[in-house]
């Protein structure tokens, strides 16, 4: 009996019977036993057949095995393929006749309901869980979550404020299909004053999403606000954003960070990661906060303060770039090394003293895959009708690593 049974993984759509396919209707209708959630299963009950409320893939599994029904209909919520538990399920069936029968996804109907197409659209489930929705609406003109359980509508769009990105305009849709259905465009911030059910879904538009115009870091200098405060140059801030070794959700520490261009060239790398510039001095704030909007980086957040001490409470670094120390390197490099041990440190120095400063921590915490760079950058420059080359200041890398 069990080499002939015929397993359906059947996609029902929101919920309502309604937006089932007829090949969706004839399967279920024509199987032995019905699976899924106690939702789902009671649009069927007129159908009068034996039904089981299991939504774990282990004992769903478990199920099928031990029926005697020659076709089995296990029901999901939307589309199977669409961040369901089919996925899981399906390595627990191996041997079985499994077919698969597409529905109706959340994110097709919410669509369907705004009148524009989903093909350009980023999604992702928050579904019980944060999976990262920030980043992810911070580096996509159009992002779709699936909320529920802790992560609601209202409790990501507060996130989502909170990181800057209120201003935006997001469409909430609650029980989709259901004759109570309710979809509600306004900004990220209204949404987050507002309360939905837990069978809710959110997309969010965002004009100027974190791009690079270009894949390599080089800006051009004259690209920032610059004021009197020192800057980075842009060739220096290539290297230094070579030897940081970003990735594409790291947290980097920018201390130090002068007019910012530094966090501005890794901001623009990490669209799914963090920069936290951190400065003391007013002016250079300023300028951080201009070039920050200048570049619409949501994912680049100014801290003000002397550091080490307003290190303490930011989020632990994968990376951390040292611009300015005021005397304080070791401290500062201490600091990192407290929040993640295995975190990667680039400093910048242009006098002997600081060089001295960075090779003493690195003896101090016995770093392991340390280099030393010195670069040493001419530019052209006009004298009249001609053009002569001028040197810059020498610049030394120090970058610093103590693998796990």
């Amino acid at each position: 009996m069990g080499e002939r049974k015929r397993i359906l993984l059947v996609g029902v759509g929101m919920g309502n019977r309604d937006q089932l396919t007829r090949e969706a209707e004839e399967a279920i209708r024509g199987s032995g036993l019905l699976l899924g959630s106690a939702r789902l299963l009671s649009q069927f009950r007129d159908l009068d057949l034996p039904q089981e409320a299991l939504i774990r893939p282990r004992e769903l599994a478990a199920a099928i095995q031990e029926s005697e029904a020659e076709q089995i209909a296990v029901l999901f919520s939307g589309d199977p393929g669409y961040f369901s538990l089919a996925r899981s399920l399906l390595p627990l069936l191996e041997g079985l006749e499994v077919e698969v029968l597409p529905g109706v996804s959340s994110l097709s109907c919410l669509c369907a309901r705004l009148g524009t197409s989903w093909q350009d659209v980023f999604s992702l489930s928050c579904h019980g869980r944060d999976e990262g929705v920030v980043a992810a609406v911070q580096s996509h003109s159009r992002c779709f979550v699936l909320t529920g359980g802790v992560f609601r509508v209202e409790t990501v769009c507060k996130m989502l404020t909170k990181a800057g990105l209120g201003q935006l305009l997001a469409t909430a849709g609650e029980r989709l299909s259901y004759p109570e259905e309710r979809v509600v465009t306004d900004t990220v911030e209204a949404l987050s004053r507002d309360s939905f059910a837990d069978l809710s879904v959110l997309l969010v538009e965002n004009p100027r999403p974190v791009q690079r115009i270009f894949q390599a870091p080089g800006l051009s200098d004259d690209a920032f606000h610059r004021g009197k405060v020192p800057m980075t140059k842009e060739e220096v801030r290539a290297l230094v954003i070579s030897k940081l070794r970003l990735c594409s959700r790291d947290v980097l520490w920018d201390v130090g960070a002068g007019t910012g261009s530094v966090s501005v060239e890794a901001a623009l790398c990490l669209t799914e990661g963090t920069v936290w510039a951190v400065e003391r001095r007013a002016e250079a704030c300023e300028l951080i906060h201009r070039n920050r909007e200048q570049f619409q980086l949501s994912n680049l957040h100014l801290v003000e303060g002397e550091a080490p001490q307003v290190l303490h409470g930011l989020c632990a670094p994968d990376s951390v770039f040292i611009g300015g120390s005021s005397g304080a390197l070791r401290d500062i490099v201490g600091a990192a090394l407290e929040k993640n041990p295995a975190v990667r440190i680039v400093c910048s120095a242009i006098t002997l003293e600081t060089l001295q400063e960075a090779l003493g921590a690195i003896r101090h915490f016995g770093f392991q895959d340390t280099e030393v760079v010195q670069l040493s950058v001419t530019r052209s420059a006009s004298v009249g009708p001609y053009h002569m080359m001028r040197a810059e200041n020498p610049v030394y890398l120090i970058s610093m690593e103590k693998p796990l």
